[in-house]
């Protein structure tokens, strides 16, 4: 098989990936407040984690650029909010305030896609055996992933598989800008650490402006931080165990 031809395959096994993630889902039947309020907290924690670790790697290639990329994903997030406040939103199966938190975070996970599928391109470029395994790598990162996305939707009365395919859209960027990146690898590689940070800045701005205080508001204090801990160190232990530390 053509190295352009495994990119684009691996790539696209990566976004199919962020389906299964929802599947654990497939029980909840209807809105349920305390569900919703551990469940925003665990999509809180697995995306503050997935945050930091996205810092980390942008650091690695450029530290200026990542720190401009976050900035740019705040800037980004904290306009699209202030621009759909106060707008009446349906989306998919849901409406009103929880269409436009689903919403965001669809838009910010998607956001996340585009610098992970810059990451497989780039990764191939420095060889077929070291490209394959970050590719694999981010197909089971992005299982937690789709969780996260499927918490976010689920509790609120979407179908299970609605919210599966919403995971898969949120990760189609991966194909889209693996096989350029690939392509033109040195056209890629600067943007990289960008990318990265303009995701960890939007998914930052989320947990902290949209996820934390609707899982408090919906839940007790105590246990709400106690599961968002544990997912943040759940996630953690889980991308420690993929990087091999």
């Amino acid at each position: 098989m053509p190295d352009w031809l495994l990119v684009l395959a691996l790539a696209t096994i990566t976004a199919l990936a962020t389906g299964l993630g929802p599947l654990p889902l497939i029980w909840v039947k209807a809105e349920n407040k305390t569900l919703l309020a551990h469940g925003t907290a665990i999509a809180a924690g697995l995306m503050l984690s997935a945050s930091f670790n996205l810092i980390g790697e942008g650091l690695a290639t450029g530290v200026w650029r990542t720190v401009g990329g976050l900035l740019l994903g705040l800037t980004f997030i904290y306009f699209s909010d202030r621009w759909l406040e106060g707008r009446d939103i349906e989306f998919a199966d849901l409406k009103g305030a929880g269409a436009t938190q689903a919403l965001i975070f669809l838009g910010v996970m998607t956001l996340h896609s585009f610098a992970e599928g810059i990451s497989v391109g780039v990764a191939f470029g420095g060889g077929q055996a070291f490209g394959i395994f970050i590719a694999l790598a981010i197909a089971v990162h992005n299982i937690p992933e789709g969780l996260a996305i499927g918490v976010s939707m689920v509790p609120r009365g979407m179908p299970w598989w609605k919210a599966s395919l919403w995971s898969i859209f949120s990760s189609l960027p991966q194909p889209l800008l693996a096989l350029p990146a690939y392509l033109f690898v040195e056209a890629f590689k600067p943007a990289l650490p960008v990318g990265l940070g303009i995701a960890a800045g939007a998914m930052i701005w989320m947990v902290a402006a949209e996820l934390i205080p609707n899982a408090l508001k919906d839940g007790d204090r105590m246990p709400i931080a106690a599961t968002l801990t544990v997912s943040v160190a759940a996630m953690t232990a889980f991308q420690a165990l993929l990087g091999g530390g």
